[in-house]
């Protein structure tokens, strides 16, 4: 025997919500909004559906309300979605509902939240298992880079990966070596530009720039500095 799962979210103001989902390239299948609320919309063949909302005026993301969605291919969704919401909004809505999730290279998710607050995660189909709390056969701040990794990539938890982070240079910042530290500081100021702290991304960068690096750490730490870079051209406003 084999069946489908179809996942129904909330609906919230049903009109509004199919018509985010139109601008991200799903077609509406189905409205109705007697005897109740239902809509269905579909995309690269899998759908979703909304229902009602609870009238406790609760936010769907505060529920947890939301699903995955398993795809061949995140990146180039991903940049779908962000010339989508840029063209709709005039720049890419990173805070608040709705809202996307910025991406990475070598990224296996990311989240989109919409008007009602129902998150969808989109997840490559090969996604590897993560092995939470770091890599067990790395030490020290190498671990602490690949938990802060998991952390924000795939948890979505930018403050809790700064935490760690932070954590990890001051328990080995005398020990590691400095390639690893560059790294750190790196993510660090990556994470404050995506919260817009510029104060904060501007003192980690004082402190980068006092570490005695070789030319062949800061090739590999100007590599973390240049999603930085893409970072903050991705958050711009539409010109």
């Amino acid at each position: 025997m084999s069946g489908v799962s179809v996942p129904v979210l909330w609906g919230g103001n049903l009109p509004e919500t199919l018509d985010f989902y139109r601008a991200l390239g799903y077609q509406v299948t189905s409205e109705q909004t007697r005897p109740y609320t239902y809509g269905v919309v579909e995309r690269d063949g899998y759908a979703v559906h909304f229902g009602p909302t609870p009238k406790d005026g609760v936010d769907a993301q505060v529920a947890y309300v939301g699903c995955l969605v398993l795809v061949d291919e995140v990146e180039r969704l991903h940049a779908d979605f962000t010339t989508a919401l840029r063209a709709r909004y005039g720049k890419v809505p990173v805070r608040g509902n709705p809202r996307i999730t910025r991406f990475r290279p070598g990224q296996t998710r990311f989240t989109v939240v919409d008007p009602v607050g129902n998150a969808i995660i989109y997840i490559r189909r090969d996604e590897p298992d993560f092995e939470y709390g770091g890599d067990s056969s790395l030490e020290g701040l190498a671990r602490v880079l690949d938990n802060a990794r998991i952390l924000r990539d795939s948890k979505n938890d930018d403050k809790a990966a700064a935490r760690a982070l932070e954590s990890g240079l001051k328990r080995f910042g005398a020990t590691a070596p400095a390639v690893e530290k560059g790294r750190a500081l790196a993510q660090l100021i990556e994470i404050a530009t995506a919260m817009g702290d510029s104060a904060r991304a501007e003192k980690m960068r004082r402190q980068l720039g006092d570490l005695e690096l070789s030319e062949a750490d800061r090739a590999e730490v100007a590599k973390e500095l240049d999603i930085v870079g893409d970072l903050a051209q991705w958050l711009e406003k539409e010109g």
